[in-house]
């Protein structure tokens, strides 16, 4: 029966975006319209490439609650780079350099350490955040200058008619996908979140796939950025103290991709990401206030830990301090 009903939260999650399509589309007129599903896709883009990276971590059995604040401050560091004279690739290459760097901190504070993951990478965000403000730029918002506004076309551009961030998206998933199938530091990091005990019995090098993981959170969330940057050609540092990455855990819970560990696929993220694009565009149309929206969003998110608690039971050594 667990098994079971592994196998339906996907459909059943899938089955409401379908159904909430079908309503929206009587009630709302104009919602069905090519233009309106574009922007749906294109307008949670961004929420699903992070919902990959937070997915990945989570197969692992851990949680990156630092993920949106180091996308934050080191695109907006990248940005600021540019803006003082520096090259677009070679601001680029130190944006990802202090990602990945902030990435493998955290994974060592994980693995090696054995801090548990939720207080490493929360402590860990509030750090990057406070760094960022007070060592590498002082304001809010960091726009982008004209010299690297290549980088709009990332985030504003089209390929035949489909917005650039849902190429994003896709390819960010394909090349996902391919790393948990196909190769085998994504078969061990699929093992060690199953078990960690007997991963490191049958001679997985359990911790360095640990750090491993949360450096390619930090690697995927620099990718986000960059699309968020060019969308809005600016990178506004306080989305790091907003819900958004509550909104990414929303996506990867309600999609299917169980909290023990292990378990799910990245086609689980894209169906979460689905059913919440359909559901904000929806309220969004409908006018209904921003706040009321974010009680919606964390009944639903609510209602999905609770229903992957009981599909996916722990295990004595998943309920030990430390694990989500």
């Amino acid at each position: 029966m667990q098994g079971l009903g592994r196998l339906s939260q996907e459909k059943i999650v899938f089955g409401l975006a379908v159904l909430l399509c079908i309503g929206f589309a009587v009630m709302l007129p104009g919602f069905l319209t090519t233009s309106n599903l574009l922007n749906l896709v294109r307008s949670v883009s961004i929420l699903g490439i992070l919902g990959v990276a937070m997915g990945l971590v989570v197969i692992g059995r851990g949680i990156d609650l630092s993920l949106v604040a180091l996308m934050a401050i080191s695109v907006a560091w990248t940005l600021q780079l540019v803006a003082s004279g520096m090259s677009l690739p070679q601001a680029v290459a130190l944006g990802l350099a202090f990602s990945l760097v902030a990435g493998m901190i955290n994974g060592i504070l994980i693995a090696y350490v054995e801090i548990p993951a939720i207080f490493a990478t929360l402590a860990m965000g509030i750090a990057i955040y406070g760094f960022g403000r007070y060592f590498l730029f002082t304001l809010d918002v960091i726009y982008m200058p004209e010299s690297a506004q290549a980088l709009q076309w990332i985030g504003q551009g089209s390929l035949l008619g489909i917005p650039v961030p849902i190429f994003a998206f896709a390819a960010v998933c394909l090349v996902a996908t391919l790393f948990l199938r196909w190769t085998t530091y994504g078969r061990y990091l699929r093992a060690v979140g199953d078990n960690l005990p007997a991963a490191r019995i049958t001679g997985i090098p359990a911790r360095p796939i640990i750090t491993l993981q949360y450096m390619i959170s930090s690697l995927i969330g620099f990718a986000a950025g960059l699309v968020t940057a060019g969308s809005i050609a600016s990178m506004n540092t306080r989305v790091a103290n907003s819900t958004m990455v509550y909104d990414v855990i929303l996506v990867v819970v309600l999609g299917g991709i169980g909290l023990s560990g292990g378990r799910g696929n990245i086609r689980n993220v894209v169906v979460g990401t689905l059913l919440i694009g359909v559901l904000l565009n929806g309220m969004t149309i409908m006018n209904i206030q921003y706040t009321l929206q974010n009680v919606i969003k964390g009944v639903i998110l609510l209602t999905a830990i609770v229903i992957d608690t009981v599909l996916n039971p722990r295990d004595e050594q998943t309920a030990q301090q430390g694990d989500i």
